[in-house]
């Protein structure tokens, strides 16, 4: 059991930023003020804009976010979306729902921002091919370093996402923060993804505490060998990666997820829903499942 072994846009956030993302926010910029960590107020959709089989457009897509008591949003996106990027903003602003995070980064997105006063993470991968750990972490820097300069000055950060390899590995992204950091780049944090870390989840807990000081969005998932995508409740140990999580202290985004581009996405977003309901009955947080009456 667990226990034993366990590049872009954002809407403008409701809190100021700072330029120092990492002290105003010890878990970002979208990181909770108050109430239940699994509160449904917390909860952010991802992947659900390519991954949708219904391939709603803003309008449909705003709504489903509504209906589904929903008011969070990190962006995925493809070429065929950059003509609604401003519909998508304004409807989201109009729908009161926050985006969180845009994923990648390019010039059209920090124009959208400005035109929209925007604030947000960007979710990027870091970049990867030498061989030796020292010049892969100053490599990955340099890449990171003139992106997180150019979003703070519109008061926007970096997030680093694992997406697999060495790049996606938290203690490899740590130590590039941390060189970031003695170069007084500040406003860099992680998103870790836990369909992406099937490999690491015997260590989950100690990996957790290791992210910490790090760690602005977990985005959860089934975790059941031999499946990456899995709504969440219906994975082997999902109760006790909700106990880990909590004890923990964590305080950032939580993030469910789409990513199942043969499903309706307001049905994979609903049996997350219901799955995270029934793991917060199991570890019997009534605090957090009065916010999904």
């Amino acid at each position: 059991m667990m226990q034993e072994t366990l590049l872009g846009l954002g809407l403008a956030l409701t809190m100021a930023f700072a330029a120092d993302a990492t002290e105003a926010f010890p878990n970002g910029p979208g990181a909770v003020k108050g109430g239940n960590l699994f509160a449904k107020p917390n909860l952010l959709a991802w992947c659900i804009v390519p991954f949708d089989a219904k391939n709603r457009g803003p309008k449909e897509r705003a709504e489903m976010l509504v209906k589904l008591g929903i008011g969070r949003v990190a962006y995925d996106w493809r070429d065929n979306h950059v003509p609604t990027w401003d519909e998508e903003m304004s409807l989201y602003k109009k729908h009161n729902v926050e985006l969180i995070a845009f994923w990648g980064v390019n010039d059209k997105a920090l124009d959208l921002m400005k035109r929209h006063g925007v604030k947000t993470q960007f979710w990027l991968m870091m970049g990867d091919g030498v061989k030796d750990q020292k010049e892969k972490v100053v490599n990955a820097a340099r890449g990171i370093e003139g992106i997180a300069k150019k979003v703070r000055e519109i008061g926007c950060s970096v997030c680093l996402y694992n997406h697999g390899g060495w790049a996606g590995e938290p203690e490899n992204q740590i130590e590039v923060i941390e060189l970031l950091k003695s170069r007084g780049v500040t406003n860099v944090g992680i998103c870790y993804n836990l369909h992406h870390a099937h490999h690491r989840m015997k260590d989950f807990p100690k990996l957790l505490a290791k992210m910490m000081p790090y760690l602005w969005c977990l985005n959860i998932n089934g975790m059941k060998d031999g499946t990456k995508i899995l709504p969440f409740g219906q994975g082997s140990d999902d109760a006790e990666i909700l106990r880990t999580i909590q004890k923990s202290g964590y305080r950032g985004a939580i993030g469910i997820l789409g990513h199942r581009a043969e499903v309706d996405a307001e049905l994979a977003l609903q049996q997350n829903l219901d799955g995270l309901k029934a793991m917060l009955e199991k570890i019997g947080d009534a605090e957090a499942l009065k916010t999904y009456q």
